[in-house]
């Protein structure tokens, strides 16, 4: 009887304890709320991390090393990869900038185009109707690409709207000159030159009369070479030679300065100046022909273009032109 009701008295204790040890247990398999991170000590911390979990570097990949090549090998190889030269031909350019009216943009312009070793041409800027525009005309020889990058490198300036490539486009272009022509013709073109501002030939000093002496006694002794004789002696033009020679010569001027378009605007004792608007050929043309009678002075404003206005045609007449455009290789005609 005892034992039976010590039995009893035993269950319910070993109740409780099995309901505290599941209750525990539960509670411990239950995730607990995330604590925070224990402070930094000092700022050797990471240090300290970095040298408590030392971690094995993974090994270095293992690459094969290539073979030493040869000098014939090594220049193949830089010829084979070198690209060739352009075989653009160079040809001249006309770029139109418009640009702001203020200091400092023509040596901007000038100086992006002399970094990139282009020699210009012909250079004119001037205002234009607008206050604050004004109007660059640049001539230059380059190939095309090379052209296009500095036209873009120019567009990307600050004062500068727009840059315009009138090369490939029908344009109106003039060139004005104003020569200083002698009609004394060439024998005095030295003299005139060395005579100062107003082109006089320069007389000589007279001589003493021992120069005089010592000139007539080495006249006496070239006595014997009468070419050298006449050579070294020059006579003198009188008045009425030089007024024909002076008129022939200006008549001559006159005839051709009015084949090209030209006219005279200044006419002196011994020079005349020649004032002519045209393209650059004829400029060219001209100066060559006046040439032989000795340019004094010669002064040209670079070349001025303006793109052409078009006028509207008929399908027909845009077909004809295309047509006469076109032009056929006389190689891939056949023979006869």
């Amino acid at each position: 009887m005892l034992s039976l009701r010590a039995c009893a008295a035993a269950r319910p204790l070993y109740s409780r304890f099995l309901s505290s040890t599941t209750r525990l247990r539960a509670d411990g398999d239950a995730p607990r709320p995330p604590q925070p991170p224990k402070p930094i000590d000092d700022s050797t911390s990471a240090l300290d991390y970095k040298q408590s979990h030392r971690t094995r570097p993974p090994p270095l990949p293992t690459m094969d090393l290539p073979r030493s090549r040869s000098a014939e090998e090594a220049v193949t190889n830089i010829l084979y990869n070198t690209p060739p030269p352009s075989l653009q031909p160079f040809k001249k350019h006309v770029l139109n900038c418009l640009v702001q009216n203020e200091p400092g943009v023509l040596s901007r312009v000038s100086g992006i185009l002399a970094g990139r070793g282009f020699n210009i041409d012909s250079l004119v800027v001037c205002k234009t109707e607008i206050r604050d525009l004004s109007r660059m005309c640049i001539v230059l020889s380059g190939q095309d690409g090379v052209v296009e990058q500095a036209r873009r490198q120019l567009e990307d300036l600050v004062p500068v709207w727009v840059v315009l490539d009138y090369t490939n486009t029908k344009t109106i272009s003039r060139e004005l000159l104003l020569a200083k022509v002698s009609i004394l013709g060439p024998e005095y073109l030295e003299q005139q030159l060395q005579g100062g501002p107003t082109h006089d030939p320069r007389q000589t000093p007279a001589a003493s009369k021992l120069e005089r002496e010592a000139a007539l006694v080495t006249n006496i002794e070239r006595s014997a070479h009468l070419e050298e004789l006449a050579e070294s002696s020059q006579i003198p033009l009188t008045p009425s030679e030089a007024l024909r020679i002076k008129h022939q010569h200006l008549q001559s001027i006159h005839v051709l300065a009015s084949q090209f378009g030209a006219k005279i605007v200044d006419v002196s004792e011994h020079s005349v100046i020649v004032e002519l608007t045209a393209k650059t050929a004829r400029v060219e043309a001209f100066l060559n022909l006046v040439k032989p009678f000795g340019i004094l002075e010669a002064a040209r404003t670079g070349l001025m273009v303006m793109p052409r206005t078009p006028i509207a045609t008929s399908a027909e007449d845009a077909e004809e032109t295309l047509v006469e455009s076109v032009t056929i290789d006389a190689h891939l005609l056949p023979p006869g």
